[in-house]
């Protein structure tokens, strides 16, 4: 689906995104058996089960509870599938319902959702509009985070409707070199406040000036071909291209490669999903699944160094989000980093949407005048800490999603996202 011009949706749109959310989320675990449905502890990752039920629990907590004042449809719910109240690891431990209970609680709501808009007079109002579109948007977040528990836990690909295939674009069109020019001036950061949007997240708000030094910024992400050659460089155990916190991270995990990357007789191999692809053979595909600390080590060992959120959004701006970028996983993988050349931003960057998030230098933090929105464990608990933000989405992301001010969050030592990285020449 491709993203709004507007985040003012009627109800008839927010129908087909209620419909389609939950769609997506039968279908990414259709073909899912019931011991998968119960993984192995691992911090990064949730037991698919409870991911499932907790998806239904929060659209219904916000849309039919908050916003509409409804009765919970199952009394024990938030006992369940709140991940305010319930601890990481005790998803693991916990009874939950059956995988048929499960999905007769995701039905139930859904139908409940779209009761309320078929029932809602135009214009639909904006608190329950608002709220509804919290839970789609948390909705496709998590479809990501399943397809990286997937990646992880080495599971196929899904089959899904409108996915896979659904581009005229060729993911193999090759390299594109070189920085772009940005000058210095002010330049203003963040959503703005006019024309009034129903939607954006709290660690948008608002829009505020700020003075850029003039920069240089590469078109194109860093590609494979680029970080395999720090790779056979010996660059994971040169001590002097990786920060304090970066040496700490390998020593503590041991990593001497990327992670999901093999060494095999014809070079370097990436494990995608359940299947294995020789790097070579896609030597203009972005990097993929890398921390921080090794993209600022390659930066090191290049000459370079990560933009800060603001440059990146400053190049990113006027990039489109639509069928010019590779989001929603029509492809279903990366493509080549000169591909989608008709989504290139103003200033001339490539796939500043879509494709890889980027990494950036800056840590998470609030605008100036931040208020916290009703969904209070969003962006607030995160903030001044070990978070680094993230930019621009990934090929499975949904468009929906995204617009430039958009902004992820992960520690700088998580490579389980689908993270790459572009860079900015030095001063």
């Amino acid at each position: 689906m491709s993203a709004p011009r507007a985040l003012r949706p009627d109800a008839t749109t927010l129908a087909t995104w209620v419909a389609d959310a939950r769609g997506r989320t039968l279908e990414l675990y259709a073909d899912l058996d019931d011991a998968q449905l119960v993984v192995p502890y691992l911090p990064i990752i949730n037991p698919p089960i409870w991911e499932l039920g907790h998806v239904a629990w929060f659209q219904e907590h916000w849309a039919l509870r908050h916003a509409l004042g409804g009765a919970p449809a199952r009394s024990d719910a938030d006992a369940l599938w709140n991940s305010a109240l319930v601890p990481h690891r005790e998803r693991w431990t916990m009874e939950l319902p059956s995988r048929i209970a499960t999905r007769e609680y995701l039905e139930a709501v859904r139908e409940r959702v779209l009761e309320s808009l078929h029932r809602s007079a135009e214009p639909l109002g904006s608190e329950l509009a608002y709220f509804i579109m919290l839970g789609v948007f948390h909705e496709d977040m998590h479809h990501e985070a399943l397809l990286y528990t997937r990646q992880t836990m080495a599971w196929p690909a899904p089959s899904l409707t409108g996915a896979n295939g659904e581009t005229t674009e060729s993911p193999e069109t090759g390299a594109l070199d070189g920085d772009v020019p940005v000058p210095a001036g002010a330049w203003r950061i963040g959503a703005e406040r006019e024309p009034e949007p129903i939607f954006v997240f709290d660690n948008e708000k608002w829009a505020h000036e700020i003075e850029l030094a003039p920069f240089r910024i590469a078109r194109a992400p860093v590609t494979q071909a680029e970080f395999a050659a720090f790779v056979d460089d010996g660059g994971y155990r040169r001590p002097d291209l990786w920060t304090t916190e970066g040496s700490a991270w390998r020593q503590r995990t041991g990593a001497v490669h990327p992670v999901h990357w093999r060494s095999a007789s014809g070079g370097w191999e990436r494990r995608v999903f359940d299947r294995w692809v020789a790097v070579s053979g896609q030597p203009h595909r972005p990097m993929l699944h890398v921390s921080a600390h090794e993209a600022e080590a390659w930066c090191r060992w290049a000459g370079r160094r990560l933009p800060t959120e603001a440059e990146w959004e400053r190049a990113a701006h006027g990039a489109p989000i639509d069928q010019r970028a590779n989001l929603d996983l029509r492809i279903g993988d990366t493509v080549d980093v000169a591909a989608f050349a008709a989504g290139e931003s103003a200033c001339g960057c490539r796939q500043m949407i879509g494709n890889v998030w980027e990494w950036t230098t800056s840590s998470f933090g609030p605008y100036p005048g931040y208020v916290r929105d009703p969904y209070a464990e969003y962006s607030e608990p995160w903030f001044g800490g070990d978070h680094r933000v993230l930019r621009g989405g990934c090929f499975a992301t949904r468009a929906r999603l995204l617009r430039p001010t958009w902004r992820n969050f992960y520690p700088p030592e998580r490579r389980d996202i689908w993270s790459g990285f572009r860079t900015c020449a030095l001063d």
